[in-house]
């Protein structure tokens, strides 16, 4: 009997020696499908792999690398050289890898009349200079902004890229994340915000083409797309271990046809 629970408990203590636990926290952009879903294809080759995945916004990803929190951080943009020093000063090595890439659409009501936009209304209506629909060839109404929030890469990227890194509006309305942007804009006629690709099928929005241009593969690889941008992995220093071998599922072939099929636009 004695010899039986020794066994047991060498066997037990064997177990939770081989398991692993990756711990991947940011970007929404990335985590709240694209990560999940390679998690899962790789935990069914890997069963004793267990993901802890948080997608509470781009600078938590970064953060946590910094402080040690998780493996794999999760970013639609890149790491501020504030962010870089904080890193420095704590001996961390903020090691970026494009993870995949993306466009910024800009999302409407799917009853919207409003079908295209020069960048530099996008401009203007984020910013709130353009505050109704009627300047715009829409219908009359007082337009209602949509963004992400403030720890979020898209929020940074999008003033980047498409506001000459003005203020948003103060109107503007901040959301957790993608999908609360098209609940919202698929609820409201006057509704406006921006997604990323992973999210522009979603019902009851349509996609406003900026200049004549849609974000799609061709126009993101090509950054004929106002919007284009690579999304992120971050780890302290080059991967090591289980963090490494999902770096590489994610780059890999597999991993980039999963990133394709969620949305994203494949590294190669």
């Amino acid at each position: 009997m004695k010899k039986s629970i020794l066994i047991l408990a060498a066997l037990a203590a064997a177990t939770t020696a081989s398991a692993q636990k990756l711990v991947i926290k940011g970007s929404d952009t990335l985590g709240a499908k694209l990560v999940p879903t390679l998690a899962e294809e790789y935990k069914a080759r890997h069963p004793a792999v267990s993901f802890e995945i948080a997608a509470e916004g781009s600078t938590t990803g970064i953060s946590a690398i910094i402080d040690g929190t998780a493996q794999i951080g999760m970013s639609s943009r890149r790491a501020k050289t504030t962010e870089v020093s904080a890193a420095q000063a704590k001996g961390v090595t903020m090691k970026p890898m494009i993870v995949a890439y993306d466009g910024i659409a800009i999302i409407v009501n799917s009853n919207s009349p409003v079908s295209t936009l020069t960048k530099r209304q996008v401009e203007q209506i984020f910013a709130g200079d353009i505050t109704d629909w009627s300047a715009v060839g829409g219908s009359a109404g007082k337009i209602s902004i949509y963004t992400r929030n403030t720890s979020s890469g898209t929020y940074s990227d999008f003033k980047d890229l498409a506001m000459k890194k003005r203020d948003y509006a103060g109107s503007s309305q901040k959301m957790a994340g993608n999908e609360q942007i098209t609940s919202e804009v698929a609820k409201n006629p006057n509704g406006i915000g921006y997604v990323g690709l992973a999210y522009i099928h979603d019902a009851g929005i349509k996609v406003v083409s900026i200049e004549g241009l849609l974000p799609s593969k061709e126009t993101v690889l090509s950054k004929k797309y106002p919007y284009a941008r690579p999304t992120f992995y971050y780890t302290n220093g080059e991967p090591t271990g289980e963090a490494a071998k999902f770096v590489e599922f994610t780059l890999s072939d597999e991993g980039q046809k999963i990133a394709e099929k969620i949305g994203f636009v494949a590294i190669r």
